[in-house]
């Protein structure tokens, strides 16, 4: 499997505390910033719960 780049693109005000916590987990703070995650079902189950707050790349 290879890497996932998580763009944050909206902000988590007014959303739920669950969500919260993923966006927090992933390691994302700020709307633009960037982290690069392994490929993981645990990773992609995180990003499921917060699609409409970021955006996923897959880099090699």
């Amino acid at each position: 499997m290879g890497d996932l780049r998580i763009t944050q693109v909206r902000s988590i005000i007014g959303h739920r505390t669950y969500q919260e916590s993923n966006l927090r987990s992933l390691g994302l703070r700020k709307i633009g910033q960037q982290v690069v995650r392994a490929d993981s079902p645990v990773v992609r189950g995180m990003i499921d719960k917060v699609k409409h707050l970021v955006e996923v790349e897959e880099i090699s």
